[in-house]
């Protein structure tokens, strides 16, 4: 649960198979199992404390903790992006983005027909 040592501005956080691209390539990974999953939002709260600024945040947990993540997208300046896990794309990543659009343009730009 706990995040690594090198300070950085982007972060990611879900399963370990999920996360373990993102720590390949050097970025904060936080891991999070069935025992530490309700620290979701504390955690969550902490890297927007801590200044990061981008959080990718695997998608079942993003779908979980919908209102912690989309209120930090709200009022702090970390942006959480929820990305596919492991079992692949729950849909919850493009449902995320769409009502972003549609809440800067005012009309849902993707169903345009």
């Amino acid at each position: 649960m706990a995040i690594s040592g090198k300070k950085a501005s982007m972060a990611a956080m879900g399963d370990y198979d999920s996360v373990l691209p993102f720590r390949a390539i050097g970025m904060e990974t936080v891991v999070i199992s069935a025992e530490n999953r309700d620290s979701v939002p504390r955690m969550i709260s902490r890297l927007a404390r801590e200044g990061y600024a981008i959080l990718f945040l695997e998608e079942s947990l993003f779908e979980s903790f919908a209102s912690d993540a989309e209120g930090v997208n709200e009022t702090e300046r970390l942006s959480v992006i929820p990305i596919p896990g492991q079992s692949g794309s729950l849909g919850v990543g493009a449902a995320s983005i769409r009502r972003s659009a549609e809440r800067a343009v005012g009309m849902d730009i993707f169903n345009v027909g």
